[in-house]
């Protein structure tokens, strides 16, 4: 086999992590080499839930920011989506009986309307192709409750990328031929797969603007070894 083929999840497909499937038990490790962790503590910290609230992670993967909020916040309930199933099986290996954890697509939650406080999103978005961006954040803004917030954590396009940067882009590019990972959508194993969609901090806002939520922000930037990471926080009309 000489590159990935998308996975597949019902009629849609999808990349699965790090781009071929062989490759999702280092996914874990790989993040913690890249310093994701920290990342993942703002982004939770960030969200503040409300005592007793409901959170939903869309694009959980393996799980680790859900892990990140059992440990600060055991009285929260959260759901994790993602549409890779070996993903949400480490995830399932990692987490508490408690959390919730669905198979399916940021762009068709399958949540009622204003069901949840917070809705997480950490290196995620830039893996949706734009047609599919504005579907998902209306989504989100469905399913959020009034007064509820989106929280974001995401690479801008146009940040400087060092050497480390570079060379696991080579890497990834090399292994799937330019492409995400799994939380990337594709329509079918006939077309190409999506790419990486990389944007400002303020052509995101914008977006998120468009989809219906309010007093969108950017709440922190700072370099990370992949490049310049943006925090953002949105806000459901109440």
């Amino acid at each position: 086999m000489t590159g990935p083929e998308p996975a597949s999840s019902g009629e849609r497909a999808f990349l699965p992590a790090m781009a071929r499937d062989s490759l999702l038990p280092f996914y874990d490790l790989t993040s913690r080499l890249l310093g994701a962790g920290p990342a993942h503590g703002r982004l939770v910290a960030q969200a503040d839930p409300p005592r007793g609230g409901r959170v939903l992670e869309i694009g959980c993967g393996t799980g680790s920011v859900l892990a990140a909020m059992t440990r600060t916040r055991p009285d929260v309930t959260l759901i994790g989506l993602d549409p890779d199933a070996a993903a949400l099986e480490r995830a399932r290996r990692k987490l508490p009986e408690g959390v919730r954890l669905e198979q399916g697509y940021a762009d068709d939650l399958p949540l009622p309307d204003a069901s949840v406080d917070r809705v997480l999103s950490a290196f995620m978005f830039h893996h949706l192709p734009p047609d599919e961006q504005p579907g998902a954040l209306r989504e989100v803004r469905r399913v959020l409750a009034p007064g509820g917030s989106l929280h974001l954590v995401d690479l801008e396009s146009g940040g400087p990328h060092g050497p480390v940067a570079r060379g696991l882009g080579a890497l990834l590019r090399r292994l799937g031929r330019g492409h995400g990972h799994g939380h990337g959508h594709g329509h079918g194993h006939g077309q190409e797969p999506p790419r990486p969609h990389l944007q400002g901090a303020d052509d995101l806002l914008a977006s998120i603007t468009d989809a219906g939520l309010v007093d969108a922000t950017v709440v922190r930037r700072h370099r990370w070894v992949m490049g310049t990471l943006s925090y953002l926080r949105a806000t459901a009309p109440a």
